[in-house]
């Protein structure tokens, strides 16, 4: 368990040390694309980060962490359905209906990159 965390850290260094280097190496604007235009809108990014520090949430906790609608939520959480970020569990509890969403594996890695390429930018704004 700790090689796969130590090989993750090292990986994640990698990551924010490329990113800085687009930073360093040129203009700014050239390290941006990098970032996943599917996470950085508000909405999404505040879902992954939610269900980064929780095992499951159901889909009335998001809408009052995120403080949205309905139908907002639904048409976010479809798109990060859609690249597989995360996964929806529909049931029935006392005959009412349950949605239940977790980060996948491919949502966490997505998270993360983000992450490292948000702080390499902020590092690199930082440092000038």
């Amino acid at each position: 368990m700790a090689r796969s965390g130590a090989a993750a850290s090292d990986r994640a260094r990698r990551t924010r040390r490329r990113a800085l280097e687009r930073v360093e190496g040129g203009a700014a604007a050239r390290a941006m694309p990098a970032l996943e235009r599917l996470i950085h809108e508000r909405t999404r990014l505040g879902m992954l980060s939610a269900l980064a520090v929780n095992d499951t949430l159901t889909f009335s906790e998001l809408k009052k962490i995120l403080a949205t609608t309905d139908g907002n939520l639904s048409v976010h959480a479809r798109k990060l359905e859609h690249a597989a970020y995360v996964s929806c569990t529909k049931s029935f509890e006392n005959r009412v209906p349950k949605t239940l969403y977790r980060l996948t594996a491919a949502g966490r890695r997505a998270l993360e990159t983000y992450l490292d390429h948000m702080e390499a930018l902020i590092h690199a704004t930082r440092e000038r």
